[in-house]
């Protein structure tokens, strides 16, 4: 329970993992909306992307996001489009103008 910061309204509560070493679990965030959004399907403990078969248990599903950096960012996508978040925009090095005051 968050009762005093500087980036949310205070007394809100909320579930992530942290993780030894690493910080807050991306992967953990990725599975627990996918589920929720119904972009991954979960039946009893195996999760299922379309026909792909992610593993068995939350945390072989967070292995198989590190190993396949592409899927998870195909389903990170989804879940942002699903929320009604863009994507950000990226831009080439090259195509940022040099500033010369």
């Amino acid at each position: 329970k968050v009762i005093k910061n500087k980036v949310a309204p205070p007394f809100r509560q909320a579930e992530f993992d942290i993780m030894f070493g690493e910080g807050i679990s991306k992967e953990g965030e990725l599975v627990d909306y996918g589920v929720k959004l119904d972009i991954i399907d979960k039946s009893g403990a195996w999760f299922s992307y379309g026909e792909t078969k992610l593993g068995q248990g939350r945390e072989n599903v967070k292995a198989k996001f590190k190993e396949e950096p592409e899927l998870a960012r195909e389903i990170e996508e989804k879940i942002k489009a699903a929320m009604g978040m863009s994507t950000l925009m990226t831009m080439e090095t090259s195509d940022i103008e040099e500033f010369d005051e």
